[in-house]
This record gives C-alpha cells, structure tokens and sequence, in this order.
C-alpha cells in the first residue's frame, strides 16, 4: 500500500482557460450576443410598455375590441405568444449560425484532448 499522494487530473479547468482564449470561442460568444442581446431588449421594452399602459392608460387598455375581450387582454396574450416567437426564432437562429460554430469548437477541443501517451523522460534522453 503506497502513501503518495496520486499525482493531480486534468480536470478540464486549465484546458477551459485555454478554449476561452481562442478567437473560435470569441467568435461564438460574439455570434450568440447578437441575436441575445438585442432580442432581450426588444422583448424587456416591450413587456414594460404592457406594463406602462395597464398602470397610466386604463381608459386604453380597458377598449372592448370584442365582446368582453379588450386591449389589456390581447396585449397580454401576445406577451405568451411574443415568447414562443423568440424561442422559435432563437432555434432557427442557433441551428444556423451557433451550432456549427460549437460544433466546430468542441471537435477542435475533442481532437486535442486525445489522451496521448507522452513520452516519459529517462537520463539518457536528456543527452540528445
């Protein structure tokens, strides 16, 4: 039974570091930032003008359009129906331009993290 301590794994944190460094990963980022960032802004606008309007224009909000259904209502639905849409989207859109860039990423990583049998220094291979 041996009392040494095992010698530290990769646990992938160093070899994460590195990835991140790459322009392929900053490419990635800068792809899904496009599509997320103004997209989320859209939509947070969008909810708080619902928001604005239910609480400073009742009178509007509150139109009949038909029957019992009005403004406040439609305009409430369409936040459900304005969330699928950006989800939708958001697949088309990762399908497309954000997966083939991971894709790309993840074989490169992959084909780096073969285990390769490294070679292991003697006393004679320091005189070559």
């Amino acid at each position: 039974m041996s009392t040494e301590t095992p010698a530290p794994t990769d646990t992938g944190d160093n070899r994460y570091v590195a990835v991140a460094r790459t322009p392929e990963f900053d490419a990635l980022r800068s792809t899904l930032r496009r599509f997320v960032f103004p997209v989320s802004a859209a939509f947070l606008l969008w909810y708080a003008l619902y928001v604005l309007l239910s609480a400073y224009a009742r009178d509007f909000m509150g139109t009949k359009v038909v029957g019992h259904i009005n403004v406040a209502l439609i305009f409430g639905l369409l936040q459900f129906v304005t969330t699928f849409l950006i989800a939708w989207l958001y697949a088309r859109y990762a399908e497309r331009r954000v997966d083939p860039l991971a894709d790309d990423l993840r074989a490169q990583i992959e084909g780096n993290a073969a285990p390769a049998a490294a070679p292991v220094a003697t006393e004679g291979d320091a005189d070559a």
